[in-house]
């Protein structure tokens, strides 16, 4: 018997998430599972004699669990992670396509492949920063300070809270200022006034927006996604036709590197779901760090 435990966001859930039904499938499917709430100190204290962990909840409590196994030591053991989404965008499950009810999701846990995930690590703001989604500035990180603002005001539901999002997005790209940018990736600068720069290790960002469409955050380099003053009116189109729910086509400049420096001129900054309260302007220098993470991935 495979033995578990289950890294449980309690506040990411309703009824049909909550630590006694997802206890009752996981036990049923045949799994010895021992359970830890994220939100209760003592969570990250995993047992050697663990199989894998299950990580339930959305983007910020994939992170958390992150964070806490990249400070284990390289010699200690490394788990296999299995994933049960429940978060408002899901954009790291997504990546991996996982989706469904965890009694969908849970009985494919017996025959499974593993999954690099590689890790951005980010030099120049503070020593620990890293990201599973993106690094960047401009748009989103603004985004991030005026939901921040509002969140009592956009809804329950995970649909009616993107929704939401991606209307104060367009709101933001109509009137925010362009600012200048050095970007060096691999070596080669790319440097003028931009909107948004994001550094992405997966295909989608915030409000379930796929900026990076090629983006495999398994592959060993970073997508950098740059959108200019030149570039605003079509970001715009991009976010009606999302905010309408239209599948047109839009792509982006980008460029895929394993190494990048930025300077951008101003203040909005953010790694993943975190926005960062930077002093002053500075220089950043970032990496990607492979196969980091591994994930559980099943034919459904």
């Amino acid at each position: 018997m495979k033995r578990t435990t289950l890294l449980h966001n309690p506040t990411a859930g309703d009824n049909d998430f909550s630590k006694k039904e997802l206890l009752k499938i996981i036990k049923k499917e045949g799994f010895e599972c021992e359970y830890a709430s994220v939100k209760e100190e003592g969570w990250d204290e995993f047992e050697e004699k663990t199989d894998f962990l299950i990580i339930a909840g959305g983007d910020g409590t994939v992170r958390r669990a992150a964070k806490a196994l990249m400070q284990r030591k390289r010699l200690d053991k490394q788990f296999p992670l299995a994933l049960l989404p429940h978060g408002t965008a899901n954009n790291i499950a997504t990546a991996l396509q996982i989706e469904g009810h965890p009694k969908d999701i849970i009985p494919h846990w017996h025959h499974y492949k593993l999954q690099p995930f590689d890790i951005g690590r980010v030099h120049g703001v503070r020593d620990d920063l890293f990201f599973l989604e993106a690094f960047g500035y401009g748009i989103f990180p603004r985004l991030m300070k005026v939901m921040d603002k509002i969140e009592g005001d956009i809804g329950d539901t995970a649909e009616e809270k993107l929704k939401a999002a991606r209307a104060v997005l367009l709101e933001i790209v109509q009137t925010y200022e362009a600012r200048p940018c050095t970007i060096v990736a691999d070596g080669v600068e790319h440097s003028g006034n931009y909107i948004m720069v994001e550094v992405m290790n997966i295909r989608s960002i915030g409000p379930n927006l796929v900026l990076a469409g090629t983006a495999d955050p398994g592959d060993g380099c970073l997508d950098v996604v740059m959108v200019s003053e030149a570039s605003r009116n079509k970001f715009e189109s991009f976010l009606l036709s999302r905010i309408n729910d239209e599948d047109k086509e839009f792509s982006f400049s980008t460029i895929r590197a394993k190494k990048v420096k930025i300077f951008w001129d101003g203040k909005d900054a953010h790694a993943d779901d975190e926005r960062l309260k930077l002093e002053k302007p500075v220089e950043v220098e970032i990496e990607v760090l492979p196969d980091m993470l591994q994930f559980m991935i099943t034919e459904s």
